[in-house]
């Protein structure tokens, strides 16, 4: 997702997180692999060939928005979904301030980066194997709109620790800059372990309802070095209260995009590192460049995410401004009850019961049958009851029966292992 972009500014910023993830990138013009020359048919890739077949027109409206309604449109992401990040970490950095904050609009496999006078809509797509592409689109009138690849600029800053090892996608909390051009900038990904007083630095968050403390809605400007935490983070109903928001296609920043945006994009490099480590296993050769015990780790971390654990429990309840929410929660299948894995929770934690969606994606169905049988396995292991080092506290045993009925009905492929046992 369009979140981190690259280019020396984004790289200086980089540069200074804290270390999440692990520090073994994987090799992704491995045989196994080959992330520069295989084939790759994400959204991305699927719109160009229907704008080459005359299928979808794209519509260039006047300066500044361009194509980015027509391109949201034809790729099915909500103009809900828009979070603003004033954050100068991008290619579009020259167009980033606090008064023109980036916009990032998103669904569970591509997101788009706009910002005001700004030359190209960026855009990231996540391929079911090959991880996740890096593309832009020219706003100048006169030529055929077409999406332009763009890995190598961009992996500057989408190939990290933080999301582990492979081109991947984050939403990163930044602190003030340093006077000192010699130093870096402060921050740290987000996911959904990060405690919110700790989230959102260099983001506009808007809401009904948000926490007191949380980094976002103050400036990140050159300071000197030291950063107080604001004791209340500014409310804005709207970023109206902030600035111009004419330009946008809504006034807001919504809380429940940022907390799902969050959780979607260390999910999303869970799956692709496990994927790729699978394949390079299954490969063999006489290099050992990932060791079965490596892919089995990467399986359980997955699971163990996917079911949130370590999960930072909300402070106060929170409340969106926006339709997101029920947007968000209208896209999940639903069992005879009438219950789905999108329902939202917003008081104590994201979702109401916490198995993530991102189970129904591509990524996950791609997966090398050993690696996605072990991450069930692991699954069950919690969901069951039977894994002696789970904190039951925030997966009760009606949240168990609950996830395990729900995917029973709606998640085709499951294993007899999960279909046939009972939860004591």
């Amino acid at each position: 997702m369009a979140l981190v972009t690259g280019g020396a500014g984004a790289a200086a910023v980089v540069a200074g997180l804290s270390g999440q993830g692990t520090n073994i990138f994987i090799a992704r013009d491995h045989p196994a692999i080959q992330y520069s020359s295989r084939p790759v048919a994400d959204a991305i890739v699927k719109l160009n060939q229907r704008i080459e077949k005359g299928e979808v027109k794209l519509q260039l409206d006047a300066p500044p928005r361009g194509y980015l309604a027509s391109v949201l449109k034809a790729l099915d992401i909500p103009e809900s979904s828009q979070t603003l990040v004033f954050s100068e970490n991008s290619l579009q950095r020259a167009h980033i301030s606090k008064a023109t904050p980036r916009a990032i609009y998103f669904n569970d496999t591509v997101a788009i980066g706009w910002a005001k006078g700004a030359d190209t809509v960026e855009a990231t797509a996540l391929d079911s194997t090959q991880a996740v592409h890096f593309y832009s689109i020219s706003q100048s009138p006169g030529q055929k709109p077409h999406f332009v690849r763009r890995d190598g600029e961009c992996l500057q800053c989408h190939l990290l620790p933080q999301t582990h090892g492979i081109p991947g996608i984050l939403t990163m909390s930044v602190l003030p800059l340093s006077d000192n051009q010699n130093e870096y900038a402060e921050g740290w990904a987000m996911d959904h372990r990060t405690p919110i007083e700790d989230r959102w630095g260099g983001w506009y968050v808007t809401g009904a309802q948000v926490p007191s403390k949380h980094l976002g809605n103050v400036p990140v400007l050159h300071v000197p070095k030291s950063y107080v935490r604001a004791d209340v983070a500014p409310k804005l109903a709207t970023a109206k209260e902030a600035i111009d928001t004419s330009a946008y296609l809504t006034p807001y920043s919504d809380i429940v995009a940022l907390m799902v945006l969050n959780h979607q994009t260390h999910m999303t490099n869970l799956l692709i590192r496990l994927g790729w480590q699978a394949r390079i296993v299954a490969h063999g050769g006489p290099k050992r460049e990932i060791t079965p015990q490596e892919a089995r780790d990467t399986a359980r971390e997955a699971a163990d995410y996917m079911l949130f654990a370590e999960e930072a429990p909300l402070p106060s309840p929170i409340r969106g401004a926006t339709p997101f929410a029920q947007e968000f929660a209208a896209k999940g299948p639903r069992d005879s009850k009438g219950r789905s894995l999108r329902e939202l929770d917003l008081t104590k934690r994201l979702l109401r019961y916490p198995c993530s969606y991102m189970i129904y994606s591509d990524a996950f169905d791609a997966l090398p049958p050993q690696a996605r049988t072990a991450v069930y396995e692991r699954l069950w292991e919690i969901l069951s009851g039977g894994a002696k080092d789970w904190d039951y506290t925030k997966l009760s045993r009606d949240d168990r029966r609950a996830i395990v009925e729900i995917l029973r009905a709606t998640k085709t492929g499951l294993p007899d292992f999960f279909t046939a046992g009972q939860i004591p």
